[in-house]
């Protein structure tokens, strides 16, 4: 059997929004307000939630450090994910240190680039990731893995038009 590479599955979602990137890069920078869905049940979280802590830095500089953690369905999950890069403007990178306790993806890497488009901000949201390394969390994994990524990734741009709402001038949100 093949090894499966590290980070081997990819998710994106891209929106366009009214808002210039100055603006929309200052909103996404705060991690505790792009993570923010983690901190609410919903139905993909199995109603659970997180709690999300940063240090000093805030998550806004490379080498900050963010955690998580929580519990669904009794059990515990937890996670540390560094910065990685921060170029104000255009793109925040973080990944996850060692191997967070999550149900169906394991270790990842995430961010966020802006560039500018015709009245506003061409965003992507991405996340390159692994499954579970073993146990009943890598067959959820391969199960709905992808599925989770889409909603983490869709969700942060979702939270992005909630917060710059107006017409949107270019293509409509894709996901891949």
């Amino acid at each position: 059997m093949k090894a499966e590479s590290p980070l081997a599955f990819h998710h994106r979602s891209e929106i366009v929004l009214p808002v210039e990137p100055e603006r929309l890069f200052a909103h996404l920078d705060d991690h505790r307000r792009l993570s923010g869905h983690m901190e609410k049940p919903s139905l993909m979280t199995a109603g659970a939630s997180m709690r999300i802590d940063t240090d000093a830095d805030h998550g806004q500089a490379v080498g900050s450090v963010i955690r998580m953690s929580g519990r669904v369905l009794g059990v515990r999950l937890g996670l540390e994910e560094v910065v990685t890069e921060h170029a104000p403007l255009q793109r925040k990178v973080w990944e996850t240190v060692g191997e967070p306790t999550l149900l169906v993806i394991g270790a990842y890497r995430m961010g966020f680039s802006i560039e500018p488009f015709t009245g506003g901000s061409r965003l992507v949201v991405f996340i390159d990731y692994a499954r579970p390394g073993r146990g009943l969390a890598r067959l959820l994994g391969g199960l709905v893995g992808r599925y989770y990524a889409a909603w983490c990734t869709r969700r942060m741009a979702e939270d992005a038009r909630a917060a710059f709402p107006g017409p949107i001038r270019g293509p409509a949100p894709s996901a891949r």
